[in-house]
């Protein structure tokens, strides 16, 4: 009775009480975090994921949970992997030393708690507890310790207290003992760097402004002082069982820190963002709402059912000529009309488009179970066309000089690129699915593009999964019409855009201050050439009443003066009041023959003025603001009109956001299907609402579910909770309505046939069926694309150093060899990726790499050698495939990854595997059908020996089938003793010869003398004892079949190592099979 009346706690009481740190007891608790490799089989205590929810509340609440547990699944898996390494025992004086180093881990010299501050009002946790920690890099390598040296404030560490047995466990021992018993580990305590400091105490990585960048200087000594913030739970949890069972100190006993990587380690932050939005009142659009939680009709947030929409478009230059507008309009019956009404015989883009009611209740996107259809209207081919009165208009001039004219669009938009911009320009929900190369980025750019062009005072967020995503858009939207002012570009990435503009928060800030003193100099300028003070241009404020004083009054008196004197051709020519200031300008800017062409031209000059003026408007802020953070704050809150980062940054500062007042009216998610479910809801919610209702007036998805799905690395939350099922997943699943493009221009037809069966009706576009380059083979090679299967190496096959990292070293070897050979005829080294579906297969070929191609000038790495999950997204010319299993299939059986594997090539796609083991899957079975179509043993065309050839794709000429590794191998060192041959004969005959420049020699020498490991990653080692080198090795024919193998990178060994390999060696997120144990670097 007690029970059932007593006042129940809340959960949201509860998830604020909650420390957001996993402890050692959350972290090895079978119950919650399973470590088993999930089959399917059976029930676990885990909330789910599906279709629909109760609430926004009971939404959050299982992604908050699932989230925590996954985050902890993942750092108890890097406990696992750096402990070991350390190597922990008892020395003669009772206390824990360490034999061993890890990368990660570093024992700590001095812990010490520093303050506690009294509770908040209401609360029994302290307000903050903070504790110095100090450790030593003394013993590590330069490029360890910078990475030590790079820990900055937010980041998360973890603090470990090591204390193992005094007797060494036998393995039965072993056997029965839990994790952290084998492990000697004691307890986990998690925490956040706010300040870091050397051995002089000087400030490292502070970014708050206390040091100016003017006055940085490098780390001194080799002792850090990590200042922390600890959990504040947490802590108060440990004093009160200090307090009442008399429990051990846990903060007396720490003895090492560890820090993660930091792409890996920003759970935190996501789980207090989402632990905030538990604490408001979420407020979703209504027109998101219901289907957001999985009900109502899927076609609700459509935009054809949207109150508020744009009954004209204006397309600019999304179409390149009245043909193309006609196509992407066949259904109707097109009328292009001037803006006064009159039929227009000649039509030129731009163009103005009235939305008939037709297309608004027949739209393009269509339910999931249906087929997609183009904009084409071969169904409705009897009946009576609609009329599509399509405006035509003659642009405003946009000024004499040629920086003043816009870029233009020259991407030739299919009817199904054309109807997904329609959609997304419109309010509401668009989804687009893209399959592989068919211009999801440029159908989105172009979204961009008219949106801004026809709403201009509403701000748009643009959200994706990778920095490379979003430098690809970001880099697509400058070659748009949209003033780089208006665009911002926030996160880490922006370093590595391939522009000479800065587009970070400083960046923009500081071209602003750039242009504001280039604009005051143009106005000093027009005041000269008007006979006026110069001191006008002194400030923006003092320009601004220049302009009103001086600039307009004299336009309104010119235009006056013109319609008066309409008659006279040459009266603009002669009175237009600011010809001195275009002087400079392209002349003539009036012929004095036509007035209508003349006005149009002073309305251009005058167009400049206005343009010049309303930038120095908009720079007056930066005027009057002075430090550098406020500009920032100003420039992302009020300037920019497209904000971009990723949806970790936007989770990461979503309480900066609230903070500034941040605001947007629409969100363009791309890669969406690559994105957590709360990753992608946590974008939605970055601004506060207005008088209870929602600003978002458009949600944009574009992504492809057919590609690889989030990445959880837990089995059972993937399996079980579906965690790994992204919000466009889900909307797919529900019946929501989306846009399928459906021509790829990426990869030859014969290559993309090997995927589109995945997809409805994905065609090719005529430019991969009629280029140049898609007709003409490839040199070499018999086949564009093929199946090579490869027999056992040295008696064996796939082997497996350590759990699931597995490795087959008979595909490294022959990869390598087709690589060198490749590389032997000319072909480019950075139009070569390969890529494998296992981490471990990856080191391995970086390795033979490394060993055999590395040292030769003309060989050098290859662009990419990654994994499968992780090249997702990116493309090039050539695909070697390796995919290592011979005794089972393992996780290429999901057909996502498949589509992944075979998507990713243009010219060229090289299959590597056991042909018995892949043949027999029968999820595989429509690609491996068409890939069995042709031989099973490389087919090379010998007579070929550089990158030129007239031989047509299906043209195979000369077939040369090579036996297996051994030969590759074998016809490597041949090519290989010829390029020596002819790099000796030329030195005898020029003995100050370097190398370079030898017309005599093939063109693969010719090539690139500076390929070099710089086109490698980064992370791979250049020679073998991890540094670079200038010498040039004598070429040894023999080194061509050295086909010798070690298993782990050589380029991090220290000294302090006993013999250990390296810590890194193990799966790469993208890898989603489980880790038991991993390889140490």
């Amino acid at each position: 009775m007690v029970s059932f009346f007593e006042k129940q706690k809340s959960q949201k009481e509860a998830i604020n009480a909650l420390p957001l740190y996993p402890n050692e007891q959350i972290m090895w608790d079978e119950s919650l975090v399973p470590s088993i490799n999930y089959s399917g089989e059976g029930c676990l205590a885990l909330p789910k994921l599906n279709l629909q929810f109760l609430t926004l509340h009971d939404y959050l609440l299982r992604n908050f949970n699932l989230f925590r547990l996954e985050s902890t699944y993942e750092i108890r898996e890097d406990i696992q992997e750096a402990v070991p390494h350390l190597l922990p025992y008892i020395n003669s004086e009772g206390e824990t030393a360490f034999r061993g180093w890890s990368r990660m881990a570093v024992p700590i010299r001095e812990f010490k708690i520093t303050e506690i501050k009294q509770p908040n009002i209401g609360e029994v946790k302290p307000a903050a507890a903070t504790a110095n920690v100090t450790f030593s890099i003394a013993s590590y390598r330069s490029h360890i310790r910078s990475e030590w040296d790079a820990l900055k404030e937010h980041d998360v560490l973890f603090l470990l207290s090591i204390r193992p047995s005094f007797e060494p466990l036998s393995p039965e021992e072993a056997d029965k003992a839990t994790v952290p018993q084998r492990l000697g580990l004691q307890y986990v305590r998690g925490c956040e760097v706010i300040e870091v400091r050397d051995e002089e105490g000087n400030l490292m990585n502070d970014f708050t402004g206390r040091i100016k960048r003017d006055e940085w200087k490098p780390p001194k000594g080799e002792l850090r002082t990590v200042t922390v913030a600890l959990d504040t739970a947490q802590y108060h949890m440990d004093v009160t069982d200090i307090a009442e069972k008399g429990a051990e100190d846990v903060y007396g006993t720490f003895n090492i820190l560890m820090r993660r990587k930091p792409k890996e380690n920003n759970f935190k932050a996501i789980l207090e963002s989402i632990r905030d939005l538990m604490n408001e009142t979420c407020i979703v659009p209504d027109w998101l709402h219901n289907i957001f939680l999985g009900y109502g009709n899927p076609s609700a947030a459509q935009w054809t059912n949207m109150p508020d929409l744009l009954e004209t478009v204006d397309f600019k230059d999304t179409f390149l000529d009245a043909n193309h507008l006609k196509a992407s309009f066949s259904e109707y019956q097109i009328s292009f009309v001037k803006t006064d009404g009159s039929e227009n015989m000649h039509p030129e883009p731009p163009f103005r488009i009235k939305l008939p009611k037709t297309l608004k209740s027949n739209p393009l996107a269509l339910p999931g179970n249906k087929c997609n259809v183009a904009v084409s209207g071969d169904d409705n081919g009897s009946a009576v066309q609609e009329r599509l009165v399509v405006e035509t208009y003659v642009p405003p001039d946009p000024g004499p000089y040629p920086q003043d004219k816009p870029k233009q669009n020259s991407v030739r938009f299919t009817s199904t690129q054309i109807g997904a911009i329609i959609s997304g320009v419109q309010p509401g929900l668009t989804m687009v699915v893209g399959p592989p190369g068919t211009g999801k980025t440029d159908t989105a750019v172009q979204i961009l593009n008219v949106l801004y062009h026809n709403c201009p005072s509403q701000r748009t967020l643009i959200i994706t999964h990778s920095n490379q995503a979003l430098n690809d858009l970001f880099e697509k939207i400058m070659e748009r019409d949209v003033p780089a002012r208006y665009l911002l570009r926030l996160g880490q990435g922006e370093q590595e855009l391939a522009t000479d503009l800065d587009f970070s928060r400083q960046g923009r800030v500081n071209a602003m201050l750039v242009r504001r003193l280039e604009l005051l100099g143009e106005v000093e300028r027009l005041a000269r050439s008007l006979q006026l003070p110069e001191d006008v241009g002194y400030t923006c404020e003092t320009a601004g009443y220049f302009w009103l004083l001086h600039v307009y009054s004299r336009w309104e008196q010119f235009l006056a003066a013109c319609a008066e004197n309409k008659n006279k051709p040459t009266y603009i020519r002669d009175c237009f009041p600011f010809t001195e200031f275009f002087s400079n300008a392209p002349q003539p800017i009036f012929t004095g023959e036509s007035f209508t062409k003349d006005m149009r031209a002073a309305k251009g000059c005058f167009s400049h003025l206005k343009t010049m003026f309303q930038e120095l408007e908009e720079c007056r802020a930066f005027e009057l603001l002075k430090s550098t953070v406020d500009r920032a704050n100003y420039l992302m809150t009020k300037q920019a009109k497209i904000v971009a980062m990723t949806c970790t940054h936007a989770a990461l500062k979503r309480k900066d956001f609230l903070h500034l007042g941040f605001k947007y009216d629409n969100l363009l998610m791309e890669e969406s299907a690559q994105i957590l479910e709360i990753e992608t809801f946590i974008p939605m919610l970055l601004q506060r609402q207005e008088d209870g209702y929602a600003r978002l007036k458009r949600c944009i998805l574009i992504g492809d579910h057919h590609q690889l799905p989030p990445v959880v690395k837990n089995m059972a939350f993937q399996k079980y909770s579906h965690m790994d099922q992204s919000l466009f997943t889900r909307f797919v699943r529900l019946g929501i309505p989306y846009i399928e493009l459906n021509a790829q221009g990426r990869a030859r037809p014969s290559i993309a046939k090997l995927y589109n069966w995945r997809y409805r009706e994905l065609g090719d576009l005529p430019y991969v069926k009629q280029g140049a380059i898609f007709q003409k083979a490839n040199a070499g090679f018999c086949y564009d694309y093929q199946l090579v299967d490869v027999p056992e190496y040295h008696g064996k096959g796939e082997s497996a150093p350590s759990p699931w990292f597995y490795q087959n070293e008979g595909e490294a070897e022959y990869i390598v060899s087709v690589y060198i050979y490749m590389r032997l005829l000319g072909i480019p080294a950075n139009k070569i990726s390969i890529l494998t579906t296992y981490n471990g297969q990856k080191l391995l070929i970086r390795d033979v790499i490394s060993r055999r191609c590395v040292p030769y000038d003309f060989i050098g790495p290859p662009n990419k050698v990654a994994t499968v999950d992780k090249f997702q997204g990116q493309q090039n010319d050539f695909i070697l495939l390796s995919l290592v299993r011979t005794r089972f299939v393992g996780h290429l059986r999901d057909v996502r990854r498949l589509v992944v594997a075979m998507s990713r090539a243009r010219l060229g796609l090289y299959v590597f595997c056991r042909r018995s083991l892949f043949e027999q899957c029968y999820e595989l079975q429509p690609t491996f059908q068409r890939l069995l179509q042709r031989p099973d043993r490389l087919a090379l065309n010998l007579s070929e020996s550089t990158t030129y050839t007239d031989r047509h794709v299906e043209d195979t000429g000369p077939v040369y089938l090579v036996g297996g590794v051994e030969e590759m191998a074998n016809i490597v060192h041949s090519k290989m003793h010829e390029v020596y041959q002819a790099r000796m004969i030329n030195h005898q005959y020029n003995p100050s010869y370097n190398g370079q420049g030898d017309t005599s020699m093939p063109e693969a020498v010719q090539h690139n003398q500076q390929t070099s490991a710089t086109e490698m990653d980064t992370d791979i080692s250049v020679m073998g004892n991890g540094e670079a080198t200038d010498a040039q090795p004598v070429i040894n024919p023999e080194d061509g079949t050295d086909l010798k193998v070690s298993n782990a990178e050589n380029g991090d060994v220290q000294p302090e190592n006993n013999g250990e390999s390296k810590s890194d060696s193990v799966m790469a997120d993208g890898d989603v099979e489980p880790i038991a144990t991993n390889m140490e670097e």
